[in-house]
């Protein structure tokens, strides 16, 4: 498995730091308002390579922090005359749900800075001991020049980045590149005690404290929006590495930005999309779909008319799902025919060029694209004479792929679930009419397929095992 390396700057193997574990760290939004379609795209994008990674049978420690203290929170608070506290909960449950919409699965951890503020503390106390930050009046800086590798992620030296950067004046900074760790508390604001005075932590240094506590000082992938390269990323690593004495993470992976019609999004221009205004047009995993439809380091273009498309090769899906499923009901064959079982070399080719197309630096376009070449197959090849044995086979392909991309597995249970009941109708009309046999056989039936039947007085209860 190949991944592109930020650091680096080219694709290289993947070898994680344990045998089966993989640690995974995400940098989650700052909860002040609903997430926007921007940040729905790393959501969905780390998402399916931690999907990937379990289908592969590692386990991984996947961590995606909430910021909630921050400027924008508390401009956001006293807005409405509430605290910063209720402003990132009421915004914290709603990310939540997006992300449930989005079929995210939850991260191993959620961690958010309110609640790591002791462990942040101790870094900062640590990168003073050691000679990489200093205090003034109250406010802690981490000394850029102390770490003479700081710009190697963004690939600049000091000269470059201070030269692309906006740096306010401030004389307290014993260098223009200097970044806050720590800052004194303000009047109305919430602040916590620390050795500096009353205050809270600066935006960097809360990923470093959250990713050193939940997965060690070192690992395998760190990622998030390009956004964050410089200068969040930049100074998590200055700040890890001068802290823990270690190499911070050994493979960086950023997703591309995502324009609206052709325009960088923007509230000024009046093309910015929260992910819940996109949603009430078009279903989550239809949005799902369309962010997996291109290289995730690629840019994205967002438009009505590119989502439309992409509903459209959605259902092309779940139709040749929904075809395979009437096959699979109406067939009057369960055991494969010869010439069937000749394809099924074929079906798996599939599986391993899927494969080999998420293994090339998580390339769901091209993953999605043998999905199709599948359904094309299946539009051939499967059809009223076809066996229940040969569709299940299909049907089962085609989901496996779907759900490795968070897709279809929603639709799925529903399809799985009205079955059910059909079957149960069909065989409690079998018992009035005395038919022992068939309505034993659907039982039996049901049985192999995971679901328990319960004859009960409020009728039949059905449970999977």
């Amino acid at each position: 498995m190949k991944i592109y390396n930020t650091l680096t700057k080219k694709k290289e193997e993947f070898i994680p730091l344990e045998k089966n574990t993989i640690k995974m760290y995400v940098c989650g939004p700052t909860v002040y308002n609903y997430i926007h379609i921007g940040n729905a795209r790393p959501y969905i994008i780390f998402d399916t390579v931690r999907r990937y990674f379990e289908y592969k049978g590692y386990e991984v420690k996947y961590v995606q922090n909430f910021t909630d203290i921050d400027d924008k929170i508390i401009k956001k608070a006293n807005e409405e005359n509430k605290t910063a506290m209720e402003i990132a909960e009421k915004y914290i449950a709603e990310a939540l749900k997006d992300a449930e919409g989005l079929n995210v699965k939850k991260a191993t951890v959620h961690p958010r800075v309110t609640q790591e503020i002791p462990e942040i503390i101790a870094m900062i106390e640590k990168l003073i001991k050691k000679g990489f930050a200093y205090e003034v009046e109250g406010t802690v800086y981490f000394d850029t020049q102390a770490f003479k590798s700081y710009g190697k992620l963004s690939h600049k030296n000091q000269e470059d980045l201070e030269a692309g950067a906006r740096i306010e004046i401030n004389e307290n900074k014993k260098h223009p590149m200097d970044f806050v760790l720590w800052k004194p508390k303000k009047e109305g604001e919430p602040f916590w005690e620390s050795p500096w005075g009353d205050g809270r932590p600066g935006w960097h240094i809360e990923c470093s404290a959250m990713a050193k506590k939940y997965l060690g000082d070192t690992i395998d992938i760190h990622a998030g929006g390009e956004d964050l390269i410089f200068p969040h990323h930049e100074n998590e690593i200055a700040q890890s590495e001068a802290a823990n004495g270690k190499p911070f993470v050994r493979y960086w992976m950023h997703n591309g930005f995502i324009n609206v019609d052709n325009k960088k999004m923007s509230k000024s221009k009046g093309n910015f999309f929260t992910l819940r205004e996109v949603a009430e047009e078009f279903p989550y995993e239809v949005i799902r779909f369309f962010m997996l439809s291109a290289h995730y380091r690629s840019p994205i273009n967002f438009s009505r008319q590119l989502m439309e498309s992409a509903q459209s090769s959605l259902e092309r899906i779940k139709n040749a799902v929904l075809n395979l499923d009437h096959i699979i009901n109406h067939a009057d064959k369960d055991d494969m025919l010869e010439e069937e079982i000749s394809l099924i070399d074929k079906i798996e080719s599939f599986v391993k060029k899927f494969e080999e197309a998420m293994e090339d630096d998580f390339n769901t376009a091209d993953a999605i694209s043998v999905i199709f070449e599948l359904v094309r197959f299946t539009n051939i090849h499967a059809n009223s004479k076809s066996s229940k044995k040969f569709a299940l086979t299909i049907k089962e392909k085609i989901i496996n792929l779907c759900n490795i991309l968070g897709l279809l597995e929603k639709e799925e249970e529903n399809i799985i679930d009205k079955e059910i009941e059909e079957l149960i109708n069909k065989r409690q009309k079998a018992r009035k009419e005395k038919n022992w046999a068939l309505a034993d056989k659907i039982r039996d039936d049901l049985k192999e397929r995971g679901i328990i039947l319960e004859d009960t007085p409020q009728g039949v209860k059905w449970k999977r095992i």
